[in-house]
């Protein structure tokens, strides 16, 4: 077994490291635990351009490795493990990772979600190389450049017409022969003259070295194949919640996201959630964060009260 601690965090994102800035500051025993490395999606990403502060743009890696060491500065202790199970024993709770179990006072879930990718060659040795999930996130770096989108559901349309402020052309490669958005987004992509679709077809291959500098096609229903030239790859195919590990121990809703009361306490007292793992978040760092401070000082709160 090992320590007991006053606050556990699940999830070293934006959401989860300012958690343990807060609750570490307060004097409160704290860990987190992470599965890869901190910073979450945000670690990914190239270049951070809207985040407060920062008119310079700072790097995902940059601004993670800061965070982290803040939290660290302040006493957090950094656990790279992956959660199993929690269960409720007397007024703690157990939890259980890959490697020991742990006992806590209180949890705050920032474990985030991940985007779904097509899972292809070159899709992972290109992501923040031309390969995106975020449209807000990257948009802007593609400006006066062609691109794909990869989706038909109203995501895709959505942030498909966000980036035609910046592409010069935008190619929407769709597995079916018509989309599944709704009805006023799909007015609004085929009514664009950016918007282009090519359908019935899925990517095989993302190519490029360095940077993504085409795909290959292949058509569904004829099985004909084709390379088409473009500079960016966005992938708008989904997104789960990292929750497999808290079914049946909180409120989850139908997609399997944390269900929170307006504290951010979930349904079970002494259990918080922050970030994109919980129901109605706004994907962006600047939000998890600040809703990573509320977590930890709602959890302080239930902590303090125990005592």
């Amino acid at each position: 077994m090992a320590a007991s601690y006053d606050i556990l965090i699940i999830g070293g994102g934006g959401a989860g490291l300012t958690a343990a800035l807060y609750a570490s500051r307060a004097k409160l025993n704290t860990a987190l635990f992470e599965k890869l490395v901190p910073g979450g999606q945000i670690a990914l990403t190239d270049i951070v351009e809207n985040y407060p502060g920062f008119p310079e743009g700072v790097t995902g890696g940059d601004i993670s490795n800061r965070m982290a060491e803040q939290a660290k500065k302040y006493g957090t202790i950094f656990f790279y493990e992956t959660v199993e199970s929690i269960k409720k024993v007397g007024q703690l709770f157990e939890v259980k990772t890959n490697k020991l179990t742990h006992q806590a006072k209180s949890i705050i879930i920032a474990s985030g979600a991940f985007y779904r990718q097509i899972g292809v060659p070159g899709e992972k040795e290109l992501i923040g190389k031309g390969v995106s999930y975020c449209a807000v996130c990257d948009g802007a770096f593609f400006k006066g450049k062609e691109i794909v989108v990869i989706g038909g559901g109203d995501s895709a349309m959505q942030e498909g017409l966000f980036l035609t402020r910046f592409v010069t052309k935008l190619t929407v490669i769709h597995r079916r022969d018509k989309l599944r958005a709704s009805a006023i987004l799909q007015e609004r992509a085929k009514t664009n003259p950016k918007i282009h679709f090519i359908w019935d077809s899925v990517i095989t291959s993302i190519q490029g070295s360095g940077k993504v500098d085409g795909v290959r096609l292949k058509n569904v229903k004829t099985g004909e194949e084709q390379d088409l030239k473009t500079n960016g790859v966005f992938v708008f195919i989904g997104q789960d919640p990292a929750t497999q590990f808290l079914k049946g121990v909180v409120q989850l809703d139908e997609k399997g996201y944390v269900v929170t009361k307006e504290n951010l306490e979930t349904s079970v007292p002494g259990i918080f959630a922050c970030g994109e793992v919980r129901k109605g978040a706004v994907k962006q760092l600047v939000s998890a964060c600040g809703e990573g401070c509320e977590a930890a000082l709602a959890a302080q709160a239930y902590v303090e009260n125990m005592n």
